[in-house]
C-alpha cells in the first residue's frame, strides 16, 4: 500500500526558512520523478518543485531560487527546503509523484501546514 507521509510544517516569520520532508513507502521510490504541491484555501494544489530520479530539478518561478527540492532514495524521501518565505508562501504542502510524467498520480497524504506570519 502506497503511503505519503509529510512532515516539518509550522509557523515561520517571513524571511525565514523551513524544511519539509515526505516519507514514501509502498513503491519503488527511486525509479520516480518526486514533485511537492501546495495548495491555498479554496483553491487547486499546485506544482511547486520536482526532481526526477536522477537529480534534475525544476521549480515553479513563484519558488525559483529560494526553494530546494532534493531526494534521498536510500531513505525514500524527499525534501523541500525553503527559504526566504513570503505570506503568500502559507499553504498546506503535499509530496507525491510529477503529475506531468505519469497518466496517474498516488492518493494524496494527509499534508503539512506552513503558515509565514510575523
Amino acid at each position: 500500500q502506497v503511503q505519503l507521509v509529510e512532515s516539518g510544517g509550522g509557523l515561520v516569520q517571513p524571511g525565514g526558512s523551513l524544511g519539509l520532508s515526505c516519507a514514501a513507502s509502498g513503491f519503488i521510490f527511486s525509479i520516480y520523478t518526486m514533485a511537492w504541491y501546495r495548495q491555498f484555501p479554496g483553491k487547486q494544489r499546485e506544482l511547486v518543485a520536482t526532481i526526477t530520479s536522477s537529480g534534475t530539478t525544476n521549480y515553479a518561478d513563484s519558488v525559483k531560487g529560494r526553494f530546494r527540492i532534493s531526494r534521498d532514495n536510500a531513505k525514500n524521501t524527499v525534501y523541500l527546503q525553503m527559504s526566504s518565505m513570503k505570506p503568500e508562501d502559507t499553504a498546506v504542502y503535499y509530496c507525491n509523484l510529477d503529475v506531468k510524467s505519469y497518466s496517474s498520480i498516488y492518493s494524496w497524504g494527509q499534508g503539512t501546514q506552513v503558515t509565514v506570519s510575523s
